[in-house]
């Protein structure tokens, strides 16, 4: 059975006064529950410049977790945080609807891991990241949906020329800002002494992946850990909310998939 540990942590930094990121998680309360659906971990943050952005977060992420175990049991992992973040945005939708005449302008960022078995899933949608740390390495498993990181991708601009762009902080998608949302959604294996961390702009931001793999190397203690990081973004910048969650994996259950369903291996 999937077994982990995590920490989680959120500060509204230096500069703003309030915070506008949001986290949460669903921990399953039976071994049954750990099987048929796992662990699910979210982490939001709100748009800056638009209008409630904290209740824009709170709503995308109260959503996921709130409705992850009333998903069927053994759903595809794909399935299931399509069909959740949809409904987020949904949401924020209607209660941007509903609040008067002409609406509210409501959006958020959204990072969620799902894991099961030997598996994380990962949906995504803005710049809010996950990062696999593996022997002391970070590699990011997202791509920022940003003008940059689009640009990025196109090969109109280098990743130098990116960090000091007008528009870097620019997204070209986000939670609530349409009907519909593409969430890209990417799946991947993971082996005991693994850590996942999701992590707010505030904290990628200004912290590298280099400074980020040496930290969690660092302490045993993921919620030491967590301050670590979150002390070093304030230390650096500071001038955006910051929030990490970290999720060490300490064993796996190792499964075999055959049409996007899992069957144990011997």
């Amino acid at each position: 059975m999937l077994e982990l540990e995590f920490a989680q942590l959120s500060d509204p930094g230096k500069v703003r006064g309030h915070n506008e990121d949001f986290i949460g998680y669903a921990e399953p309360a039976t071994p049954e529950h750990s099987r048929s659906h796992g662990w699910l971990f979210v982490l939001a943050d709100g748009l800056g410049g638009h209008d409630r952005g904290e209740v824009a977060s709170q709503l995308a992420v109260d959503t996921l977790v709130s409705s992850f175990y009333a998903s069927p049991s053994g759903e595809v992992p794909r399935v299931s945080l399509l069909r959740l973040v949809q409904s987020a945005n949904l949401k924020i939708c209607d209660h941007a609807a509903a609040s008067g005449p002409g609406g509210s302008s409501m959006a958020t960022t959204l990072v969620a891991c799902l894991l099961r078995h030997d598996r994380a899933t990962v949906a995504h949608v803005g710049d809010s990241r996950c990062y696999l740390i593996r022997r002391g390495h970070a590699n990011v498993l997202t791509d920022d949906h940003t003008l940059v990181g689009e640009q990025i991708r196109m090969g109109i601009l280098s990743e130098a020329e990116a960090k000091t762009s007008e528009k870097r902080h620019q997204l070209s998608r986000s939670v609530g800002n349409n009907l519909f949302v593409n969430a890209d959604i990417d799946e991947h294996q993971i082996l005991e002494g693994d850590v996942l961390l999701l992590s707010s702009d505030g904290l990628h931001g200004s912290v590298t992946p280099k400074e980020i793999g040496a930290i969690v190397s660092r302490f045993h203690d993921l919620q030491e850990a967590a301050r670590a990081l979150v002390s070093l973004a304030c230390e650096k910048d500071g001038g955006d909310n910051i929030s990490v969650q970290l999720i060490r994996i300490k064993g796996v259950e190792r499964v075999g998939m055959y049409r996007g369903r899992p069957y144990k291996l011997r």
